[in-house]
């Protein structure tokens, strides 16, 4: 499922290079024709060419993108580090142990997924120094006795499993010693396998797919966080520079700021892109774990979801810069413009920890302002179906429809206005 997933993303990104050239050579071109002709022609696109451009140049993006790739990678690299260094359990051993026994504990521990080393002890008092010291992690006394170092709720749970494991294992073949059963009945005995566990409910999502949605999450976080900015940044810049008079003058208000949104949100899916095609890339190189299973589906949802979240944001953050002129003002603005979406993704970061959802949170992963944190999150979880996803995401197209249009109205009016910061009651007095 990976290989096709990351050939499209890596063709979304070469197309949107080759877009990119041809705009550039076009606009060379053209460039006996008047400026208001080449403005008017094809003014979205020039807008976005041009906002394209600006990002991809600055360090800003650059250094972002490279400080997203290494934080992914170490999130996909760490772990399989770590799981190729886990060590061999010591187990002290105080008096005889017969071979049945000693076989007993490596089972136990081929069980729990680990290997034993057994450690010769001289007496009990000795293995207790030891276990005191961390030389080994539990001790066998005679074969009748399991001693740890600390309660087996705090050691490590590798110690923990194997502790349990060996103590059930070295009572079963004590009670089968005591019972004087045949070698027929005692290889029978051995060979029994464990009944199969069916429940009655699904479990909640565990691992690979918790741990990627996660991640998705602060992703998410970040990218609409940083890539709004720059839109109510932007437009506050063009507006207390002029800039944007001389823009206007030969194009429609409605075309610059379609122009301004949509060349950064080409940035966006581009990083986005970037970043899941790395993140698959390198777990299949490393053998990582991380996005297997339903892992793929919640990457790909997640990042469906910073698009129509960026759809619906971007409009609201471009309103409100063209209502300010001071990058003091823009601090103000941003405050609350972001309260949602920090709603929204500690809501969401609290239900991917806990494995669960409640209905309160599934209501929110139909509401825009929040549906981008909870939605991916509810997939990882397996506790959306797919109409319920289409559903969410009709919803959060129509209100980006809706909000499109009332941004734009609101840029209209307020682009122009200079001397102070624009107040969301008088536009809506003129509107009226």
């Amino acid at each position: 499922m990976n290989g096709p997933i990351i050939l499209v993303i890596l063709a979304v990104i070469v197309a949107l290079r080759v877009w990119l050239r041809r705009r550039r050579r076009s606009t060379r071109s053209q460039s006996w024709a008047p400026a208001g002709l080449a403005l008017l022609k094809g003014a979205v696109g020039l807008v976005a060419a041009r906002e394209v451009r600006e990002r991809f140049r600055g360090k800003v993006f650059r250094v972002g993108t490279l400080l997203i790739l290494l934080v992914v990678a170490g999130a996909i690299v760490v772990p399989v580090l770590n799981s190729g260094k886990s060590r061999p359990q010591r187990v002290g051993v105080v008096g005889a142990l017969p071979a049945p026994l000693r076989a007993a504990v490596v089972a136990s521990a081929t069980s729990v997924g680990t290997t034993v080393h057994l450690v010769p002890e001289a007496d009990a008092d000795a293995a207790h120094g030891d276990l005191r010291s961390g030389r080994i992690d539990l001790a066998i006394v005679d074969g009748r006795e399991l001693i740890v170092d600390k309660a087996i709720g705090t050691v490590t749970s590798t110690t923990a499993q194997l502790a349990l494991s060996v103590s059930k294992n070295l009572g079963l073949a004590e009670a089968v010693e005591s019972a004087g059963l045949s070698a027929t009945q005692v290889a029978e005995l051995a060979g029994a396998k464990a009944l199969p566990v069916k429940s009655l409910q699904p479990g909640t999502a565990k691992g690979a797919a918790q741990t990627t949605s996660t991640v998705g999450l602060i992703l998410v976080f970040i990218m609409l966080t940083q890539y709004n900015t720059w839109i109510l940044i932007g437009v506050m810049e063009e507006k207390s520079s002029r800039v944007v008079e001389v823009l206007l003058a030969a194009m429609r208000p409605v075309q610059l700021l379609a122009g301004k949104v949509l060349g950064i949100g080409l940035v966006a899916f581009a990083q986005a892109a970037l970043v899941v095609a790395f993140a698959l890339g390198l777990a299949e190189a490393v053998g990582s774990d991380l996005l297997r299973g339903t892992a793929p589906l919640v990457l790909v949802s997640t990042l469906v979801w910073l698009v129509l979240g960026y759809a619906f944001y971007c409009w609201v953050y471009a309103a409100a810069g063209s209502m300010a002129e001071r990058q003091d003002q823009v601090q103000s603005l941003a405050v609350p413009l972001s309260l949602p979406i920090i709603f929204g993704y500690v809501m969401a970061l609290i239900a991917a920890g806990s494995g669960s959802s409640s209905t309160f949170f599934k209501v929110l992963a139909y509401l825009p302002p929040t549906a981008p944190f909870a939605m991916p999150v509810l997939v990882g979880l397996g506790a959306v179906t797919w109409w319920e996803f289409a559903a969410s995401a009709v919803v959060s197209i129509v209100c980006t429809v809706g909000m499109a249009r009332l941004a734009s109205s609101v840029y209209r009016r307020a682009i122009l206005r200079t001397g102070r910061r624009v107040q969301l009651r008088e536009l809506f007095s003129r509107m009226a």
